[in-house]
């Protein structure tokens, strides 16, 4: 059964999934837009590919494009790509793009394109981690693909009104998150991607991530984020940080089951520990009212940022996982981030 639009938003309006018609007056806010997105067998992923359009530099965004296949293969699309037009036939300001890559909301809260045309770095997971990943060899990568929203929102509202009624620790916590609003959903996705010449239509899912923020990150110390979506509908996620000195941290998620999500937080966490290609147990458990839930993980279709000079130094994980639970599998997202002192390679 469809959801409505009401069960969908969850609390935000249709509004929310367009983009800002032009360049917002705080030089701070940012208007992001990110999809990961895994081929149904787990032949390849697209962990992460968006694009940060913040209003210092709104002419000129920052897309991020990752791509890996199950045999170590990974493209490195990361760019700075001039903005398009936001607006969309109907006069709609529905469209985030920049460079090559592009995404469009036709139904809110229920539909999204994303298409892409255009090279990236062509190397493998051990060349990233090993910092030899050659940039002048390259791949075209050409992809277009529709995304139906099948959960509803999960929101993390942050905005300044909600923020002054937080404690001082979990402001802070906040300011992590982004101050605004911030949204993501579960999908499933057809379409077509290219690589090497080479065109194939694929069916997939994927998580959809939307914000309107401004995200100080001087105080950045590393996260755990997965979810995913299984055959029945049944579907997870959760967002968690290292805990603080007095042992608080944030860590919220959620349970979709039967058509009702459940707040839920991790309970056993896979922090990023180790830095190798594919293999790593990831398996969460999630405490909710509907107890302790596991759910297997192993890693797959990873990409790596070893030392990561945007993020305080932090080495950062983001790829694919395929989970198991109650005898389902399916292919979902992983982001992970630990300080360099707390992880090993291999």
């Amino acid at each position: 059964m469809k959801l409505t639009i009401e069960q969908m938003t969850n609390g935000l309006t249709p509004e929310h999934d367009f983009v800002f018609p032009s360049r917002p007056e705080n030089p701070e806010m940012r208007e992001s837009t990110s999809v990961w997105l895994y081929e149904e067998n787990g032949e390849f992923g697209f962990p992460r590919v968006g694009i940060e359009a913040e209003a210092h530099s709104w002419d000129n965004r920052r897309v991020q494009g990752n791509f890996a296949f199950s045999n170590g293969r990974i493209l490195h699309g990361h760019c700075i790509g001039a903005a398009h037009s936001p607006f969309d036939a109907q006069g709609r300001p529905a469209i985030l793009g920049a460079g090559p890559i592009s995404f469009q909301c036709i139904e809110p809260f229920f539909k999204w394109r994303i298409t892409y045309d255009g090279d990236a770095a062509d190397g493998t997971v051990e060349e990233q981690i090993a910092h030899k990943l050659n940039p002048g060899k390259r791949a075209r990568v050409k992809y277009d693909v529709e995304l139906t929203m099948v959960t509803p929102a999960w929101v993390q509202d942050n905005t300044p009104e909600a923020v002054a009624k937080m404690t001082e620790a979990d402001a802070i916590e906040a300011a992590n998150m982004g101050i605004g609003w911030r949204y993501e959903h579960l999908f499933r996705a057809e379409g077509w991607f290219e690589v090497d010449g080479v065109k194939r239509d694929f069916k997939g899912t994927g998580l959809h991530v939307k914000r309107q923020s401004v995200r100080p990150l001087a105080g950045f110390r590393g996260h755990c984020w997965q979810s995913a979506v299984f055959p029945d509908g049944r579907a997870f996620g959760y967002i968690t940080y290292p805990p603080r000195e007095n042992g608080s941290a944030y860590n919220e998620g959620y349970i979709y089951q039967d058509g009702k999500m459940y707040p839920a937080k991790a309970v056993k966490i896979p922090w990023l520990r180790r830095i190798v290609g594919a293999g790593d147990d990831v398996s969460v458990e999630l405490e909710s009212e509907l107890g302790i839930t596991r759910i297997e993980g192993v890693s797959a279709l990873n990409t790596f940022r070893v030392g990561n000079p945007d993020l305080q130094g932090l080495d950062l994980n983001q790829g694919g996982v395929r989970f198991t639970w109650d005898g389902q599998s399916a292919y979902g997202m992983m982001e992970r981030s630990s300080h360099t002192s707390l992880t090993r390679i291999g």
